[in-house]
């Protein structure tokens, strides 16, 4: 039987909670939130399911009118996103994600992973569970940290001088990795979170055996730019090599519920 990787940020909570703050980090006000809601499109009487929402910071950013369930397995990450919620309306659940849900609603119109999806071992258990949550051509959404171009440890950057040119590096791309990351480099006995690295074809194949078709790939940039001797070099590569990847799904006319069984079997 495989053994499922604990990935609960609890042990990071406060520092998270800290680094992201009430409206994100950078990227999430700048690239991310807004890509993803123009792209959404939400509106009134629309039901969203944020799957690893950490402490809600993408609550704070929808109307009153959607309607929205927020799930993550940590318990201080919830209390915080329960605490702090923009709309008394909205809800918050501890809960593992890869274990069976209680959740008896079945008429959400989007679920959304934002870079939450890379922390989740085990992930295709939870878009089975995620589809069976979601209305007749409901949305599923996956914002990753780009799989092919940045790879925790397998992936870096590089200067070509003779040719005036900023390159990525990447060491390794298509088998799976489970890859540590220490929440306080130089810290003697940091906690540690954990990156579960997956290929494209892994996430295509993940999607439809859940029972979702991908209607579109955006790759999103960074909108900083460079000063300085080397800022034409670092602006150019900025361009060319995308932050983030998100994958847009449609939940498939034939229910995923029967793909169950085929996930179980290959895990166990």
């Amino acid at each position: 039987m495989k053994h499922k990787q604990k990935t609960s940020w609890q042990p990071v909570s406060r520092w998270y909670t800290q680094a992201i703050g009430d409206q994100g980090g950078y990227f999430h006000q700048r690239v991310v939130f807004p890509k993803l809601l123009d792209q959404l499109k939400l509106k009134a009487g629309d039901k969203v399911l944020d799957l690893g929402c950490g402490q809600g910071v993408f609550e704070r950013q929808l109307a009153k009118t959607v309607g929205y369930l927020g799930l993550d397995v940590a318990p201080d990450l919830i209390k915080y996103a329960t605490e702090h919620r923009r709309w008394p309306e909205h809800q918050f659940q501890q809960l593992d994600l890869t274990r069976p849900w209680p959740i008896k609603d079945k008429d959400f119109t989007h679920a959304l992973m934002i870079l939450s999806a890379q922390n989740i071992d085990q992930l295709d258990r939870v878009l089975v569970q995620a589809e069976a949550r979601l209305q007749p051509k409901a949305r599923l959404v996956l914002v990753l940290n780009h799989p092919c171009f940045r790879i925790p440890r397998q992936s870096s950057w590089g200067i070509d001088p003779q040719n005036k040119l900023q390159f990525r590096r990447v060491n390794r791309y298509l088998s799976p990795l489970k890859i540590p990351i220490t929440a306080h480099p130089g810290k003697r006995n940091s906690a540690l979170t954990w990156s579960f690295h997956l290929s494209l074809s892994t996430y295509s194949q993940y999607l439809s055996q859940a029972g979702f078709v991908i209607t579109q790939l955006e790759e999103w940039g960074s909108d900083k730019t460079s000063q300085g001797k080397a800022a034409k070099m670092e602006n150019r590569a900025r361009d060319e090599f995308p932050l983030f990847l998100t994958i847009f799904a449609q939940k498939s006319p034939v229910s995923g519920e029967h793909m169950q069984k085929r996930v179980d079997d290959r895990q166990n």
